[in-house]
């Protein structure tokens, strides 16, 4: 039997996420399930930023090709992104679940992106375009690690009680 993880893990609510005025009602899914918000932060990364997030750490160009690649870029660069560090037990696989698959129109219904979203990998590609799919989530633990430290320093990490974590841990 293994023992359960206290784990944080990185969400990124992406452009079309904050343009669209959705972030408020996804976190809010979040919230109910009981992960806790421990960093959270509006910013507009460069180039730089995004090359290292979807390429040093997530090898993007590696699994899904160059044009993906650059086309997600561009498309991450159209405005600002809320950041956010969740906190919970086995949350990333939790938050996984909740956004759903990749491709939107594959998504389930329930899922984050299967309810707010629609388009999918064939269209995106055929006006090679980014595909606005609303959120980012970490892939594993080791990711997650690596994502935090990307986007957050140390003293943008807080450490607090919420009323759920009584019932959970």
């Amino acid at each position: 039997m293994s023992k359960l993880e206290v784990e944080r893990t990185l969400v990124l609510f992406k452009p079309d996420t904050v343009q669209r005025g959705l972030v408020g009602e996804i976190l809010t899914r979040f919230e109910r399930v009981g992960l806790k918000v421990v960093g959270t932060k509006m910013i507009f990364p460069d180039r730089d930023h995004y090359y290292r997030h979807y390429e040093d750490i997530g090898q993007m160009v590696t699994r899904r090709g160059q044009q993906a690649f650059d086309v997600t870029l561009e498309m991450m660069q159209v405005g600002p992104v809320i950041a956010m560090v969740l906190e919970g037990v086995e949350s990333v696989a939790l938050v996984r679940k909740m956004v759903g698959g990749t491709e939107p129109k594959s998504a389930a219904p329930g899922t984050i992106r299967g309810d707010f979203s629609h388009m999918s990998f064939e269209y995106a590609d055929g006006k090679k375009k980014g595909i606005p799919n609303l959120i980012h989530a970490s892939g594993d633990a080791e990711e997650a690690t690596k994502e935090i430290g990307h986007w957050f320093s140390a003293d943008e990490i807080y450490s607090y009680e919420i009323a759920h974590e009584r019932f959970v841990r």
